[in-house]
C-alpha cells in the first residue's frame, strides 16, 4: 500500500520520466532506425562489451529470457550477431557483433553521441557539471547505491554551505528565525578569521561534492575544547553520520591535548542529545531563554577526557 502523502512526489517522478524520454528521443523507433529501444540497447551492449552471454544480457538489462532469445534469433538471421563457444566452457555460448553488425550499429552510436553533445553544448560549463552531477544523484538514489560520505577538513565555499544548510533545517523544522542564521554566520566567520589548525578543526561531511553535515572543534579556553555547529542534512538522518562527526571531533580534541570538552545546545534537539549522552557527556546546566524567535531551554554539557 503506497502512502497517500507520496502522491505529489509520485506525480513529479512520472512527469520527469515523460519529459526525459521525449527530450532524448526514446519514444518510437531508435533514432529513426528499424530497431526498438530494447533492440538497440542489446546491440549497444554487444557493441561496447566483449564476452557476453545471453544470461548476462538478461541480468544486466532486466529482460525476459524468451523475449531476448527472439531478438537474438532475428539479429543472427540478419547477420548482425554471431555465437561462439566460451573458452572455459564449450556448452556456454558467447555473443558478439559481426563485422556487418558493427557497421550497421556504428552510425547510430555516433548519432546518439552527437545528439547528446548538441544538448550539452547549449549549456554553460557550470550547468553541464550540475546536470551530470544531478544524473549521478538520480542513478545512485534509484539504485540504492548512494555515494560514500567522506569527512574531511574545510575548504573554500564550505562555510557558506554550512550556513545555508543549518538555516534551512532549523527554520523548516523548528521555526527559528534569521537570528540563528546570523549566529551561525558569525561563528563560521570567526573560525575562518582566526583558527589554530593544531588546536581547532572543522569536520565537513561531503557526499559527492555536497556538504551534508559538519561539526567544529574550537578552543574553549582553560585547556577545554568546545564542540560547535553540529548538524546533519535530512538526507543523512539515521545513517550514523552525526555520531561519526561527534566521535571525530572528540578524537581530535583528545589528540590536541585538551582535558575535556563542552558544548551548548537546546533541549528540543533530541537526536543530538542522545549522541552526546552515549559519548559520555553530562548535563552541567540548563536555562530557559528566548532566542531565534522562540522560547527554548538551553543546555550546557561537559565531557572530562580523564574519565574515559
Amino acid at each position: 500500500m503506497i502512502p497517500d502523502d507520496l502522491d505529489g512526489q509520485i506525480a513529479a517522478v512520472r512527469g520527469f520520466n515523460r519529459f526525459y524520454t521525449r527530450a532524448i528521443g526514446l519514444l518510437g523507433r531508435y533514432l529513426g532506425s528499424s530497431w526498438s529501444l530494447t533492440e538497440a540497447r542489446v546491440l549497444y551492449e554487444l557493441f561496447t562489451r566483449d564476452g557476453l552471454a545471453a544470461s548476462d544480457l538478461c541480468e544486466d538489462l532486466g529482460l525476459d529470457a524468451g523475449y531476448l532469445s527472439r531478438i537474438l534469433r532475428r539479429f543472427e538471421a540478419e547477420g548482425l550477431v554471431s555465437r561462439s563457444p566460451a573458452p572455459d566452457d564449450a556448452r556456454r555460448s558467447l555473443l558478439s557483433l559481426t563485422a556487418a553488425g558493427r557497421d550497421a550499429f556504428s552510425p547510430y552510436d555516433e548519432a546518439s553521441r552527437a545528439e547528446v553533445g548538441t544538448m550539452l553544448t547549449r549549456l554553460g560549463p557550470g550547468d553541464r557539471d550540475r546536470l551530470v552531477a544531478a544524473m549521478a544523484t538520480v542513478r545512485d538514489l534509484v539504485a540504492g547505491e548512494g555515494p560514500e560520505v567522506v569527512v574531511r577538513r574545510h575548504r573554500p565555499g564550505d562555510m557558506g554551505a554550512i550556513i545555508a544548510g543549518q538555516a534551512r533545517i532549523y527554520a523548516g523544522e523548528y521555526g527559528w528565525n534569521d537570528e540563528f542564521e546570523a549566529l551561525v554566520a558569525e561563528i563560521a566567520a570567526a573560525f575562518l578569521r582566526a583558527n589554530d589548525p593544531a588546536r581547532e578543526r572543522a569536520f565537513i561531511a561531503d557526499r559527492a561534492g555536497e556538504v551534508v553535515g559538519s561539526v567544529f572543534c574550537v578552543d574553549g579556553g582553560e585547556g577545554i575544547a568546545k564542540l560547535r555547529m553540529l548538524y546533519v542534512d535530512a538526507s543523512q538522518r539515521g545513517t550514523g553520520l552525526g555520531r561519526r562527526l561527534v566521535r571525530d571531533c572528540i578524537a581530535f580534541a583528545k589528540g590536541a591535548g585538551y582535558a575535556g570538552m563542552t558544548l551548548w545546545t537546546n533541549d528540543i534537539l533530541a537526536a543530538a542529545r542522545r549522541i552526546y549522552v552515549d559519548e559520555g557527556f553530562a548535563l552541567s546546566a540548563e536555562e530557559r531563554h528566548h532566542s531565534f524567535g522562540v522560547d527554548l531551554v538551553g543546555q550546557n554539557w561537559t565531557l572530562d577526557f580523564g574519565m574515559r
